[in-house]
Parts: C-alpha cells; sequence; structure tokens
C-alpha cells in the first residue's frame, strides 16, 4: 500500500527535526543578552546540536543540512562567511568517523567524546579567525568559550534525547 499524503507530511516533518531544532540553537546563540563580554564565551549551542545528530540520527542531518546550519550561524552571528560552516562540518565528519563508538556509550563517554571535539572545532575556529583578524585572539576567552559550551552540552542533549524517543521513533 502506497503512503498516503499526510503519512509523507509527517514523515518528512519528523525527518526535518533534527535540522529545525539545531536551526533553534542558531536563534538562541544569535540572540543578544547585552551582558558585558558575554558574548566573547558564551556557548556555541548549534555544535552541539550537530554532534548529537551526528551520533544519533546521522541519516537526519547530512552534510548539507550542517552545511547550511553554519552558514546561518555565521549570517546570525556576524562571523565571516563560512567559519562556522567549515567548523561545524569538521565537527560532522570527525563525530561521523567515531560513531560506531560513540553511539552504544554511556552518557559521560558521550559527553567526553563532545568535549574533545569542541575543544578542537573551537580551536580550529579561534585560529581561522586570528587569521582572518591579523592577530591572535585572546586564548582565555577561547578556553572560557570552551567551557560554557562543554558545561551547557548536558541540557540540549536532554531534550533531543526525549524529542527522538517521543517523535523519531522508528515506525
Amino acid at each position: 500500500m502506497k503512503p498516503n499524503f499526510w503519512h509523507r507530511t509527517d514523515k518528512l516533518a519528523r525527518d526535518l527535526t533534527p535540522f529545525a531544532l539545531t536551526f533553534v540553537l542558531v536563534i538562541i546563540n544569535a540572540i543578544p543578552y547585552h551582558v558585558p563580554g558575554f558574548s566573547r564565551i558564551a556557548p556555541t549551542l548549534p555544535l552541539i546540536g550537530v554532534y548529537y545528530w551526528a551520533v544519533y540520527r546521522p541519516e537526519l542531518m547530512p552534510a548539507v543540512a550542517v552545511f547550511g546550519i553554519g552558514i546561518l550561524n555565521d549570517f546570525l552571528s556576524g562571523l565571516p562567511a563560512g567559519v562556522s560552516a567549515l567548523t561545524f562540518l569538521a565537527v560532522h565528519w570527525v563525530t561521523l568517523a567515531q560513531r560506531r563508538f560513540l553511539s552504544r556509550k554511556a552518557f559521560v563517554i558521550v559527553w567526553f567524546g563532545f568535549a574533545v571535539v569542541a575543544a578542537g572545532a573551537l580551536a580550529m575556529q579561534w585560529l581561522v579567525m586570528s587569521i582572518y583578524v591579523g592577530q591572535l585572539i585572546e586564548v582565555r576567552a577561547l578556553f572560557y568559550h570552551f567551557a560554557m559550551t562543554a558545561a551547557i552540552f548536558p541540557l540540549p542533549a536532554w531534550i533531543f534525547t526525549r524529542w527522538q524517543q517521543t517523535f523519531l521513533a522508528v515506525d
């Protein structure tokens, strides 16, 4: 029996939710909080979405979607075009390479894996931005930026896990 229009629409909506949820993280990331110095240390929330979905549902977050998220993040955050896209694609690639190891591990191992990947990604982004501006950006800000990103990981991961269990269960 051929699936009807509503079944296909429902499946498409479910399949797009990892992209949509990661896009929400881009929007939250772009909100100006008017806290002095916060933007220099604010977590990179979309990085969490890219990593999480690459571990648990990579078929729903392909590289083209990751690239789109990166470009949108660059546009909304004021970064030079391609910086976030390059960073997110690197995270996606590294995470996919380690997916078999990570997907069946305890949460603390997945979190540690995120911390390692995020450290490399943020260091790469720091280097690219330092080259772009023509001087080394303060390393201390990079450390705080990394610490905030790694520390906040459990909350979006918990939300994504609940979403996946509720709405993305295998039919």
